[in-house]
Formats: C-alpha cells, sequence, structure tokens
C-alpha cells in the first residue's frame, strides 16, 4: 500500500510510501483538529513547528495557526478561528472529531472525520464530514479534502476575513526570506493576491536547499467559486469562501444562511510540489475532476 497510518491516541500517522508525511491532530487541546508537520516527497517540513514545538529562531505569533486547518470565525457570532484555549476572547467554540476512520487505496489512503462544531455551550452548530484522501507520487505530496457541512440547527456565516481552509507555512516561505506566491490570474504577492478571488493560489519557497511549493486548489464545483484569498506575506495561506464583503468593500456583506438540515459541500486539493511541477496544469486536471 501506498499509504498507510498508526493510530495513537488522539491522533492518527500518516505514511506515504514508507516515509512520514503528516499527523492528523484531534486538537483536543487546540480548539480544532489540524495537519502537520506537513512534509515535501523529499521529507522536508513546509509547515511551520510552533506551537506544537518551540523551534530556536522561529517566529511564534499566532497561536491559532497550526499546520493545515479548516475553521472559520463568525458561526452564528460564535468564533472557531481565533479559538486558542488560552485565549480570553467571548464567544470561542470548539471543533472536535467525534470519530476518525482510515480506508486503504489503490495508491491512496483515506482519512473520514465525523466533526461537531460546537459553541460555547457545548451544542453543535455544525456537523462536518472531511473526508482526506492522500495520494502517492514520487515528486508530489497530495491530500485532497471532501468537506461537507450539515447544519444542526438554523446557522449564518458572518462576513469576516479570519478564515477558513488554511495552512501556515514555515518561515522560509515568508515573502521577508524570499518566498513568492503567485495565483491562477499571474498575480505575485500579497499586496496583488490577498482579498482577490482565483482558483488556485501556489506560495513556494526553498527549504534546507530545495526549492518548494505549496499549492491550494478551488474546485470549480464549490459554492462561490473561484474562492477568495486570505494570503498574508508571513506564510498564513488561507482561502475564504464565506467572506466577502471583508476582502471587497465594493461588495454587500454576506450572510450566508444554512437552515438546520442544509448541507454545503466543498472540494479542496493541497498539492506540496518541486518548484517547477507546472501547478497550471495539474490545476487542469483537478478541474476536469467530477
Amino acid at each position: 500500500m501506498s499509504a498507510q497510518v498508526q493510530f495513537t491516541p488522539d491522533e492518527i500517522a500518516v505514511n506515504v510510501d514508507g516515509k512520514p508525511f503528516t499527523t492528523f491532530h484531534y486538537g483536543s487541546e487546540a480548539g480544532k483538529p489540524f495537519l502537520a508537520p506537513l512534509r515535501s516527497a523529499s521529507g522536508k517540513i513546509v509547515t511551520r513547528r510552533f506551537p506544537m514545538e518551540n523551534v530556536p529562531g522561529e517566529s511564534r505569533d499566532h497561536l491559532h495557526h497550526r499546520g493545515l486547518w479548516f475553521s472559520y470565525d463568525d458561526v452564528n457570532g460564535v468564533k472557531f478561528w481565533e479559538n486558542d484555549p488560552s485565549y480570553t476572547k467571548p464567544r470561542m467554540g470548539r471543533i472536535v472529531v467525534r470519530d476518525a476512520q482510515w480506508k486503504d487505496g489503490d495508491r491512496s489512503g483515506t482519512l473520514t472525520a465525523t466533526i461537531e462544531w460546537r459553541d460555547p455551550s457545548g451544542k453543535a452548530l455544525l456537523v462536518e464530514t472531511r473526508r482526506m484522501v492522500f495520494s502517492s507520487d514520487p515528486k508530489l505530496r497530495t491530500i485532497d479534502f471532501h468537506i461537507t457541512l450539515t447544519a444542526a440547527q438554523d446557522v449564518t456565516f458572518g462576513d469576516t476575513k479570519e478564515g477558513a481552509f488554511a495552512i501556515r507555512l514555515a518561515d522560509n516561505f515568508t515573502e521577508k526570506k524570499g518566498g513568492k506566491m503567485i495565483d491562477a490570474d499571474g498575480r505575485t504577492s500579497m499586496a496583488n493576491i490577498w482579498g482577490k478571488r482565483s482558483n488556485w493560489v501556489d506560495y513556494t519557497g526553498e527549504v534546507d536547499g530545495e526549492k518548494l511549493g505549496v499549492a491550494i486548489f478551488d474546485h470549480p464545483g464549490n459554492p462561490r467559486h473561484p474562492t477568495y484569498w486570505h494570503a498574508r506575506d508571513y506564510g498564513l495561506f488561507a482561502l475564504n469562501p464565506f467572506g466577502r464583503n471583508a476582502f471587497d468593500p465594493n461588495q454587500e456583506e454576506s450572510h450566508w444562511k444554512l437552515p438546520a438540515g442544509q448541507k454545503l459541500v466543498f472540494r479542496w486539493r493541497v498539492v506540496i510540489h518541486p518548484d517547477d511541477a507546472g501547478v497550471a496544469d495539474l490545476y487542469k486536471a483537478y478541474a476536469a475532476e467530477r
């Protein structure tokens, strides 16, 4: 098998082609589940290690930026983005893993988690089914996310930049240290990409002497495709389908309502690749998948 797992309490380690790739943390101590660290096919770590580890010289801002995660900061007014348990912010919720199951496939493995987004009283606002497919390739590391959000009660997603599907990259990807970002429309740098809509964004940098990129793809079947990008020059790399006016003051403020029992479905792909991988062609192949 190309992908295998090892279960331990509150985390699942994922190996690809016999090498460590990432670990799915249930995140009971963090307020949300997350994947960390993420590695390239060559074994280089591309995500920031803080706050899970303290590495000398590494940035230590934003405790809630942990590896790769999915959350949003205004669901019925409850904060699921800036929700580290050490914070004293009002109306913080928790995203809790109820169950996680692994299934082997042909040159891939699938981890499916059932997750509840709970308000401060512990009541579920959303039930999330998150299916993550880890695929094998000699040069690439790919994760496909199939996310279904079911409203446990009437839910409104407010309009904020603080979200949603995100990665905190290693400091070497920051613009200050020579990292670069480009989107599907040819725009470069945070100044031109933040708050814009595009099919994909690719963030590149040098890690331990190797030029690597991390790309996030927004599937064309997603609601509100192409998504807005909350991509920052200091290594926060996120897309946000829920915000609108927060990114473009010319747009009407969004109040995305999801009645009880209704569902939202999103598909995203993360690709960790060598610098010359041809991201535009990789996205074209992804977009053709149904």
